[in-house]
């Protein structure tokens, strides 16, 4: 709890006492002094309507105590005025009785609506005014009726004063109660949130790590299709070589079977790298055109297609990423023509184009139909729809152009990320 709340809350015990124990003091103090002062301002009358007043003040006082009434009820108002009654008849008896009058300046603003605060706190500055005109009610000569006015206009200002200020006390109250009640209400949302949002971010961590294990099954996926299942496709194709050989042409034979041994051993060493996440072999030592212009030369020797590889633009080193994404697509594209287009001339294009860099694979095959290939779901073949995947994950695009007997351009489009 702050300073200012802990001044606040003692305040307001403060004024909780006073309110339950002031009355008393006050109506003590009133009646000592008016004893005192009985053969002064007293007659006979005077003093025995005191001693009828003052009990029926005193029980009045007992029963509000003891009552333990609201402050806004319908009963607080009825104790309000009995006591201001009262206060006026013992002022009539003695005006030292006003002492106890005093209490309608202060709780006529915690007692009374607020139509009926002003009346109760005129009705106050009229005893008061009285006690204090220099003569017992109702004033005696012309002089005490002067008296009286001058001092009840004192106290009419002293009154609305009182009003001024317990209006504003009043509202103080409203506001602090609606700003309580809205901050209330405000945690109450504001845990609402933080358990939804608790269990939100175990619901995201629990699909973050199932999208993880999916998006770390589609890379190896990719990964084998396009390094294993690529390099076995080529050892078939050499050992078939091999089987249609072996008799009539032993060197050529023995040549096929070297180059199946080569792609074994390193369709063996990107299978350990895909596994390990690293980047492909042919850019451990090469920059990408320099892993491309080999990439193409060894694919040409394999199919014996022809192939051309050309580099536009300044040269700038990439990202690995991006580099890796690049050199994959080329050989999935160059797999592609080799398996299925029938090609006889194939070209690969480079090219660096500022804040872009674009992969263009293009061969003289047979061609598709683009509307005739089944939908890419992330599993099960990784050709077109594996190339696009990869372009995503770095933020690129991969369009095909091609027709039936028309052959096929794949080009990639991904963002000029340097290596820094």
């Amino acid at each position: 709890m702050s300073a200012h709340e802990e001044a606040g809350t003692a305040v307001e015990l403060w004024w909780g006492r006073f309110f339950r124990y002031g009355p008393y003091g006050l109506l003590g103090l009133a009646t000592v002094i008016a004893v005192v002062t009985r053969d002064l301002v007293m007659t006979r009358a005077d003093a025995r309507g005191a001693l009828v007043l003052l009990p029926a003040a005193l029980v009045l006082q007992l029963w509000w105590t003891s009552a333990g009434i609201r402050p806004e009820s319908r009963a607080a108002q009825c104790y309000f005025v009995a006591r201001t009654l009262l206060a006026f008849g013992l002022t009539w008896c003695n005006p030292f009785y006003s002492i106890y009058a005093v209490l309608g300046y202060f709780d006529a603003a915690r007692v009374l609506p607020y139509r009926g605060m002003r009346a109760g706190l005129l009705a106050t500055a009229v005893i008061m005014a009285g006690a204090q005109s220099g003569s017992t009610l109702p004033p005696a000569t012309l002089m005490n009726w002067v008296v009286f006015g001058v001092v009840l206009a004192v106290h009419s200002t002293l009154a609305m004063v009182f009003a001024q200020i317990g209006n504003r006390e009043a509202e103080q109250a409203r506001s602090q109660t609606d700003a309580i009640a809205a901050l209330e209400s405000a945690n109450a949302r504001l845990e609402q949130a933080l358990a939804e949002n608790a269990g939100l971010h175990a619901q995201l961590l629990v699909q973050a790590r199932e999208a993880g294990v999916a998006d770390e099954r589609r890379r190896l996926a990719a990964e084998i299709h396009d390094t294993i299942a690529q390099g076995l496709t080529g050892i078939i194709a050499q050992l078939q070589a091999v089987t249609s050989t072996a008799d009539s042409a032993p060197d050529l034979a023995r040549e096929h079977l070297a180059r199946a041994s080569d792609l074994a051993r390193e369709s063996l060493g990107e299978a350990r790298r895909s596994v390990h996440n690293l980047l492909p072999a042919a850019l451990e030592h090469d920059d990408l055109p320099g892993a491309l212009k080999k990439t193409v030369a060894t694919w040409s020797r394999r199919t014996g297609v022809r192939a051309d590889f050309t580099v536009t633009g300044t040269i700038e080193p990439l990202h690995d990423e991006v580099g890796a994404t690049l050199l994959r697509i080329a050989e999935e594209a160059l797999a592609n023509a080799g398996r299925h287009a029938g090609a006889t001339r194939a070209g690969v294009t480079l090219s660096y184009m500022g804040d872009e860099i674009t992969l263009d694979v293009r061969d003289d095959g047979i061609g598709f139909d683009p509307a005739a290939l089944p939908p890419y779901r992330g599993a099960g073949g990784f050709g077109l729809g594996g190339m696009r995947a990869r372009a995503e994950r770095v933020a690129g695009t991969v369009e095909v152009e091609t027709g039936p007997g028309l052959g096929t351009a794949v080009c990639a489009r991904v963002p000029m990320v340097p290596d820094h």
